[in-house]
């Protein structure tokens, strides 16, 4: 889909969208517009292929998982026990920072990851609204809707996981609307209308996808968002039931065509794209030729954890030294997490021991801030994957972000489980065998664990902490707060001149 975009920006960084809108298209797509960034429908949605891209503007905001330096997996990475921020020094990035050890306040939390999933929202409501006047296939028309609500359903999952208290937007907002005094929604409402978006959309949803269609939502993704929305939501037998339906048999391929891989470190591997695990992923590429000037921005399609986690000034010392792209150094490893993974078979996807291959005489790297001599492994920039297209090198790295994989819904499936029975165990011992682990009696502390591990770097520890109510006694040592940090403060340029209010104690 990245290939064929046709780039429409439909919403600003306010936090409906439209305040301070521009477009950045050809005149025959969307025009340009006064009176508060209104625009002017008439010349588009008008057919499939308009449509569609501005369906393609609606996945664009995936990339936030991964794009950009303000992306998901290294900022909440730096808020768990198993990483630091890292970077250059204390003040590199006020906001990794602050979430690291937990000085976080409405000034230093970046806006973006408010705004960005606004913008998301926005263009898929103005989707959800104009298509059913295209002229179109009608059973097009309903998949390219049923794939708007998803995405629509999985951003405000995200917005209400990270700040709780948001407003629940499900129309197109104008120049006439008094978008400054949208009040936040009570976050059980958010939830309901998700869960019922996503229940709704599944009839008109494919039940796979392939070919050139990798990426986009059909019944299987679908189903495991939705799982993941009802376990958050504490609806644990939904949210089993909906696992149940993407996961199949244990160890087995689902339905849904979902299997584990049988090689662990084949996931990291840059262009394995789309793997049978792969459940849900955001695409990255070269082809945006991104550089400085649009980072994070609407045409940067790179995955910036690569640059990001990769370590300053690295040098190769012998010939037989992995062979790497100088970094960032953000997200340095706890000794914590080093240890904990000691003996594990994923420690040697996970983990790129700096220290050892220093003393060894192979490398040498400036180390950064927090420095431990561990780093992430799984997205470490190679040189094999620099860019060979205009663009600069380090915003280009085109591996893609798994946001969802069968390893993790497994997992999910035997929590909402209650962590008991004997399928509970089956699902544990999938994820262990496939790494040649034997079995081990099926516990929430076991599930607890094998989430750690198997999970490790991929922006997900943070999340769970909070949800299992760990946070306040693990993240004690980074200055974690409770009845406070388990959400995060509203970015303060969200608060200025609007009806929302600030979360509590910030």
């Amino acid at each position: 889909m990245k290939n064929k975009y046709i780039k429409i920006i439909l919403a600003g960084s306010l936090l409906i969208g439209f305040a301070n809108a521009s477009t950045s298209c050809s005149n025959e797509n969307l025009e340009d517009t006064k009176n508060l960034g209104a625009i002017n429908l008439d010349s588009y949605f008008k057919n499939e292929s308009q449509c569609f891209a501005a369906l393609t503007g609606v996945y664009d905001l995936m990339r936030k998982y991964s794009g950009g330096f303000e992306n998901m997996v290294t900022f909440f990475n730096a808020a768990s026990d198993d990483f630091y921020a890292g970077g250059g020094s204390s003040t590199d990035g006020a906001g990794i920072q602050g979430i690291s050890n937990y000085t976080i306040d409405a000034v230093k939390m970046p806006n973006s990851y408010f705004s960005d999933y606004y913008k998301g929202i926005a263009r898929a409501n103005l989707l959800i609204q104009r298509v059913p006047t295209a002229s179109m296939d009608e059973a097009k028309k309903k998949r390219f809707i049923a794939e708007a609500k998803v995405l629509r359903a999985l951003y405000y999952f995200e917005l209400v996981k990270m700040f709780k208290n948001i407003p629940l937007i499900l129309e197109p907002i104008d120049a006439g609307s008094d978008f400054y005094n949208i009040p936040q929604s009570d976050p059980k409402a958010v939830y309901s209308q998700i869960e019922g978006d996503i229940l709704s959309s599944l009839p008109d949803l494919p039940m796979t996808v392939s070919g050139d269609e990798r990426g986009r939502i059909n019944q299987g993704n679908a189903k495991a968002i939705l799982g993941k929305i009802y376990l958050y939501d504490n609806k644990k037998s939904e949210a089993a039931a909906q696992f149940a339906d993407v996961n199949g048999t244990p160890g087995q391929t689902s339905q849904y065509g979902y299997k584990l891989v049988s090689d662990y470190s084949s996931l990291w591997i840059t262009d394995n794209k789309f793997t049978s695990e792969s459940v849900l992923e955001a695409m990255h590429t070269n082809k945006s030729l991104s550089d400085w000037g649009v980072w994070g921005g609407d045409t940067d399609e790179g995955n910036s954890i690569c640059i990001m986690t990769g370590l300053r000034s690295y040098q190769m010392k012998t010939p037989d030294a992995p062979d790497l792209v100088s970094g960032w150094s953000f997200n340095t490893m706890t000794e914590n997490l080093y240890n904990f993974m000691q003996g594990d078979p994923r420690a040697e996807s996970t983990i790129f021991n700096a220290k050892q291959l220093v003393a060894a005489g192979k490398i040498s790297y400036t180390a950064g801030f927090m420095d431990t001599g561990y780093f992430l492994k799984k997205y470490i920039p190679k040189t094999a994957d620099k860019t060979n297209l205009p663009g600069a090198t380090e915003l280009n790295f085109r591996q893609n972000y798994i946001a969802i994989r069968l390893a993790d819904t497994y997992l999910m499936e035997a929590e909402a489980l209650g962590a008991t029975g004997s399928r509970a165990q089956s699902l544990l011992d999938a994820v262990r065998s496939r790494v040649g682990l034997p079995s081990v009696p099926v516990s929430m502390q076991a599930i607890k664990d094998e989430r750690r591990r198997e999970l490790a770097g991929e922006g997900h520890r943070w999340f769970d902490l909070v949800r299992w109510g760990d946070a306040p006694t693990i993240l004690a040592f980074k200055g974690f707060v409770a009845g406070k940090n388990e959400i995060l403060p509203i970015p303060q340029d969200q608060l200025v001149n609007t009806a929302l209010k600030q979360n509590p104690n910030y």
